[in-house]
């Protein structure tokens, strides 16, 4: 049996929740012991029950919302499970809440069939968020740095001046009379320049060089 204590400031969302997770028909049945006002009676109420996970509507995603949640210092609960129902959280306050300790982050408008599913998730030690949340967490978080490819065989110096001026947007021909060098032998640099950087296209072979510092763009 999972012990579920709900906590919101609106005696009616309070009401709601309850009325939601008792008439859950699951494997593991839920339990709503009490139900607390909010940030100012939670800590207390949850140290005279005990229970298995809170499901906590927080009237805004903000900084006082994320003290609340620091304040009941989750890490020393133990099991404690915390599930939030808010409003539009960015991803930097969804990955500030999880830090903290918090298992599920939910809109408010969530199914009565979410809901159960995230409370028994996070009883089960698991994290969940919706969808939506969980890209906009992704997208606040920075870019993974991507290694330079290897450089395969290091290019001329006369190679490096074809490269730059594939990046110019030049033709074969063009480039044969700027360096007074046959078309022929330009294809030669340009071959040579492709099977150096493993690249299939003269895009994909400007890329590269200017990944690698070859060139500038």
């Amino acid at each position: 049996m999972t012990r579920v204590l709900v906590a919101a400031d609106s005696v009616v969302v309070r009401a709601g929740l309850a009325a939601v997770l008792s008439m859950s028909s699951t494997s593991t049945p839920v339990t709503v012991v009490d139900s607390a006002t909010g940030a100012t009676t939670l800590a207390q109420t949850i140290a005279n029950l005990q229970p298995d996970v809170v499901v906590w509507e927080l009237e805004a995603p903000d900084d006082q919302a994320l003290s609340a949640l620091s304040n009941l210092d989750l890490s020393a609960s133990g099991a404690l499970a915390i599930v939030i129902l808010v409003e539009d959280p960015s991803g930097a306050w969804t990955a500030e809440a999880i830090r903290s300790g918090v298992r599920a982050v939910l809109a408010p408008e969530t199914t009565a069939n979410e809901l159960v599913a995230a409370v028994e998730a996070a009883a089960a030690g698991l994290v969940v968020l919706q969808a939506d949340l969980a890209e906009l967490w992704l997208n606040d978080l920075p870019p993974s740095p991507r290694p330079n490819p290897v450089l395969l065989q290091a290019l001329t110096p006369r190679e490096i001046e074809v490269l730059q001026m594939l990046a110019e947007g030049l033709g074969n021909k063009t480039i044969a009379r700027r360096m007074s060098i046959s078309e022929h032998t330009v294809k030669f640099h340009v071959s040579s320049i492709f099977n150096k950087l493993n690249a299939s296209s003269r895009t994909e072979a400007v890329t590269l060089g200017a990944r690698q510092g070859l060139i500038l763009l």
